[in-house]
């Protein structure tokens, strides 16, 4: 999949941000961050608006773009609702999904395949962005679709992250084989389970979650 210029930007200091090497508080300038990846203003300002909606920048009035700071009791409560949207269009989506959309939902899961088999993390991720829109459409419920793809693009760096985590992808691309195997038997209850739980952060996931992410908790300045 060929990414454009400001999404390239935007995963770029998505992974500087979660890994540190961007620290809370720091300002973002836009004319060196054109200089650095060598891009118009244009991409530079499209991802600057991206990385604002997903809570990890934020822009002052007359001051500039700072690094945020991160409150992890906040990212879980963010996945526990994301989960339960996910649950219900899993559910919808078993009982509502037609055949062209079922074809869809196959092939996005190809696509998924070819990734994970690649190794691609990146990839994988937008791959696994289709499967999860293609199930979100078949639940035919628009308000509950925009409201799970708004809350999913908050949190789409932390999920990006997860999946840099040894072997979460494979994991991952398993719970998909599970999830579609539901909605094509039409089995309403294990779609909405199993897809609440690929989402849900707890046991092992929590623990590697809550150690990417720690080092937000700590000393973050506010950004005045």
């Amino acid at each position: 999949m060929k990414r454009s210029n400001a999404q390239r930007l935007r995963d770029s200091l998505e992974d500087d941000i979660i890994n540190g090497r961007r620290t809370p508080g720091e300002r973002l300038d836009s004319e060196a961050l054109c200089r650095e990846f060598d891009v118009s203003r244009t991409p530079v300002r499209e991802a600057i608006q991206q990385l604002v909606a997903s809570g990890l920048v934020t822009v002052v009035p007359k001051k500039g773009t700072f690094v945020s700071r991160v409150g992890l009791d906040q990212l879980i409560e963010m996945f526990e609702v994301m989960a339960e949207l996910e649950g219900m269009c899993g559910r919808l989506a078993a009982r509502r999904i037609s055949e062209q959309e079922l074809t869809d939902l196959r092939a996005a899961m190809e696509r998924c395949e070819a990734a994970a088999r690649a190794g691609d993390t990146d990839e994988y991720y937008y791959e696994n962005e289709s499967f999860h829109h293609a199930i979100y459409l078949a639940s035919h419920n628009g308000f509950l679709a925009d409201e799970a793809r708004q809350l999913k693009q908050r949190l789409k760096p932390y999920r990006r992250l997860q999946l840099q985590v040894r072997k979460r992808m494979d994991r991952s691309l398993a719970e998909h084989h599970e999830i579609l195997d539901a909605i094509e038997g039409g089995d309403a209850d294990a779609a909405e389970r199993l897809m609440r739980e690929h989402v849900l952060i707890q046991g092992e996931r929590f623990s590697d979650f809550v150690s990417s992410v720690r080092r937000f908790e700590a000393c973050q300045p506010e950004v005045d």
